[in-house]
């Protein structure tokens, strides 16, 4: 056999096997083989697997009251999607985020705000303190009446205000509201 064909060539032409000099069709040679093709096949699935799953959770920083047991079943009511954004997770309790990049971020067990003269609007039910935040596109809506209080960042060239807040109503609503934004005809009319 010519010296200047590959080794592995050369070792399928004379049947032997290149790093033992064993045969390549002996019973021991084949199931050997059988395992690492077995084994490599398992781990490029499972590479396909992990690529499929996404860019994993998004981080985000915990509320300081994130642990409040009022937090869990609100946060497990979360929308699957909202405005088209899938649901994804998230590195923290009392979390959760949509989109990729996320587009939409909650927290639950942020500090009740106090009242204030910010402009607050009532969502089906909910009311909500809206203000701009110093991103470009983005608004912060805290629910406002509620312990835990939700806080709601959002990218609204991805996310509508009013999608997004209405989605939201049926979770944050498992947190009962002991307080309601008033307009000014109400509070001059309580003067």
């Amino acid at each position: 056999m010519p010296a200047d064909k590959p080794l592995l060539q050369r070792a399928r032409l004379s049947g032997r096997h290149p790093s033992t000099g064993g045969h390549t069709d002996s019973p021991q040679r084949r199931g050997g083989q059988h395992r690492r093709v077995g084994f490599g096949v398992v781990v490029v699935l499972s590479g396909m697997l992990l690529t499929a799953c996404g860019a994993g959770p998004v981080s985000v920083d915990a509320a300081e009251d994130a642990a409040n047991p009022d937090c869990a079943p609100a946060m497990m009511a979360m929308p699957e999607s909202i405005s088209e954004q899938d649901q994804r997770q998230t590195t923290s309790q009392g979390t959760t985020a949509y989109g990729e990049p996320a587009a939409l971020v909650v927290r639950c067990g942020v500090t009740p705000p106090q009242p204030t003269t910010e402009m607050c609007s009532r969502v089906n039910g909910v009311d909500w303190i809206i203000r701009e935040t110093d991103e470009p596109n983005q608004w912060q809506a805290t629910t406002y009446g509620r312990d835990p209080a939700f806080e709601v960042t959002f990218d609204t060239t991805v996310v509508p205000s009013s999608t997004a807040l209405i989605d939201l109503v049926s979770a944050v609503s498992t947190v009962d509201q002991d307080r309601e934004c008033l307009s000014v005809e109400e509070t001059l009319d309580g003067a």
